[in-house]
């Protein structure tokens, strides 16, 4: 099957949305994971971030509900609120015209509202696995209907906080459900616990995608003491057009930065789990709203999250190995437009830098910042 025909096999009201979106061909992820699960597989799928997984479980998903039905057909469980509102926009955009309904059902949200979202029998609920599980044991979201779960970045519900969670509420549908989890990264111990949950999986594994292309962005890099990263940053911040996902290792030390950039004058956000519904939704909104042109985030925190026009991803603290910095980098740069990533070093991290990159086949540019522009150092003269 040649990868239009895999869309125009889809309904019409989803073959319209692709063709008034900018997409041309599905991406390498899409093209193995829809006719995996229309077909009605068990699916692990592993493909970086920015390559398109969402529309990967999303179109086949769309495709099988029956929008006659009063009924949920579909679950989708995600670690984060914001992931989860994210999916909702998604669903509600791809589902346009179909007659399909989705409600989003997350923690710390007001309960009865929720059970109000339930009386309108969507066909897809999306939600964090806590208070799924809490709506599933009040009998309020029935599950004997639903023939697809869907765990959207499963690493990150297959942790030791959530795992019992997830299991219980797809043991709560019945035997023949499809269960197909989207992930980033896979370590083995996640996908061992992914096939206990299933029935013969197929392995969907994309190790890069055209999507993001690493010498398609411009790849910069600061050399500086630790102690003077949150002065570079500044300065960084104060340039014009400037939108930067920053990604900082720890909360505690995320939270350090975001309060002095603040004490500075310099408008931050940050995102991270110690944070509560009110002050997360705050932080996107102020940042895609532009009220704030830095998003500092935990790379957990960060997972999963689509937010469009990202000039610049910067690493204060530099990645841990490669796929961390292929896959933080892969936020900017997406689906052929431009970028820059940024790393901020020390005269030690800059090794490290410089050996990811050659495995990357990309060369970065050392840069210094004179007058609020980034330019070349001057070259000592003996």
């Amino acid at each position: 099957m040649t990868e239009n025909e895999l869309i125009n096999k889809l309904k019409p009201s989803i073959q319209e949305v692709w063709e008034q979106s900018a997409f041309k061909v599905p991406t390498a992820i899409q093209a193995q994971a829809i006719p995996a699960i229309l077909d009605g597989e068990d699916v692990i799928a592993e493909s970086p971030t920015g390559t398109g997984k969402t529309l990967a479980y999303l179109l086949p998903v769309l495709e099988k509900i029956d929008a006659d039905k009063k009924a949920v057909q579909t679950v989708v469980l995600a670690s984060s609120q914001e992931l989860v509102m994210q999916i909702l926009e998604e669903v509600q955009k791809w589902g346009a015209g179909s007659g399909i309904r989705a409600a989003s059902f997350i923690g710390g949200a007001n309960v009865k509202r929720q059970l109000e979202k339930l009386k309108k029998h969507p066909h897809i609920a999306i939600g964090t696995p806590g208070r799924m599980l809490e709506l599933i044991k009040q009998k309020k979201l029935k599950m004997h209907e639903v023939k697809t779960v869907v765990l959207d970045e499963g690493d990150q519900l297959l942790v030791k906080e959530h795992v019992e969670t997830v299991n219980n509420i797809v043991k709560s549908t019945l035997s023949d459900r499809q269960v197909v989890l989207f992930s980033a990264t896979m370590p083995a111990h996640v996908e061992k616990i992914a096939r206990d949950l299933m029935n013969e999986p197929e392995v969907i594994k994309v190790k890069k995608d055209d999507t993001f292309d690493a010498s398609a962005v411009d790849h910069l890099y600061f050399v500086a003491e630790l102690r003077d990263k949150i002065k570079l940053l500044e300065k960084l911040s104060r340039m014009e057009g400037m939108k930067g996902l920053v990604f900082v290792k720890d909360i505690p030390n995320l939270t350090i930065i975001t309060g002095k950039l603040q004490f500075n004058g310099i408008p931050a956000s940050s995102l991270h789990s110690d944070l509560n519904k009110m002050e997360r939704q705050t932080s996107m909104k102020d940042f895609r709203a532009n009220k704030t042109n830095l998003l500092l985030a935990t790379d957990v925190a960060a997972r999963g999250l689509d937010i469009k026009g990202i000039t610049h991803v910067i690493h204060f603290d530099f990645p841990r190995d490669i796929n961390q910095y292929v896959h933080r980098s892969g936020r900017t740069g997406r689906f052929g437009a431009s970028g820059t990533v940024i790393s901020l070093v020390t005269p030690s991290e800059e090794r490290d830098l410089k050996r990811f990159t050659k495995d990357l086949g990309i060369h970065p540019e050392m840069k210094i910042i004179r007058g609020g522009e980034i330019v070349e150092p001057k070259v000592s003269r003996k």
